[in-house]
């Protein structure tokens, strides 16, 4: 669907910060051990950047970024606040099935990923859903370490440097 054609939209910035600020765990649903994919990537970067209590959800892996993976959202030792999501957009609703039954409050589908009845269906479960959006890019542009190639610059800024 094109984004002209997107009638969800989905919580705004300052929504998204609070969601954020107030999560303590975040559970990534399809995360792989291999470091080539975005899932691992984003995973390094939670680990090392952030407070949150990180678990790897894959139930063909053993092991990821040295924590267990568990094969499932109902396996995992405690509920998470976010759950983000690294699936094909047709898996979301079955995704969001399994995030409501296990009573978490958000739902976090990543950059690339768009499917708008579920986000709907998401929503009339009385989900946060977000959508079409890297956890680790909001996080690090909330948090001062956005920059072109995902390093910690320590300074965000629009102007361009004089030299």
């Amino acid at each position: 669907m094109l984004r002209s054609q997107r009638t969800w939209a989905g919580p705004d910035a300052k929504a998204r910060l609070k969601l954020l600020r107030e999560a303590k765990s975040v559970a990534i649903v399809g995360a792989s051990p291999n470091p080539a994919r975005s899932s691992y990537f984003v995973g390094t970067y939670l680990q090392q950047s952030s407070d949150f209590t990180i678990y790897f959800v894959n139930p063909n892996a053993t092991e990821i970024l040295g924590q267990p993976a568990y094969p499932d959202l109902a396996s995992l030792p405690e509920v998470p606040d976010i759950v983000d999501v690294f699936r094909k957009a047709s898996d979301i609703p079955r995704v969001i099935d399994e995030v409501v039954a296990i009573g978490a409050p958000t739902v976090w589908v990543q950059l690339g990923i768009w499917n708008q009845e579920a986000a709907e269906y998401g929503e009339s479960k009385g989900l946060n859903v977000v959508m079409d959006r890297c956890i680790k890019v909001e996080h690090a542009r909330f948090h001062g370490g956005l920059h072109l190639l995902g390093f910690d610059t320590g300074q965000i800024t629009a102007r361009k440097t004089l030299r």
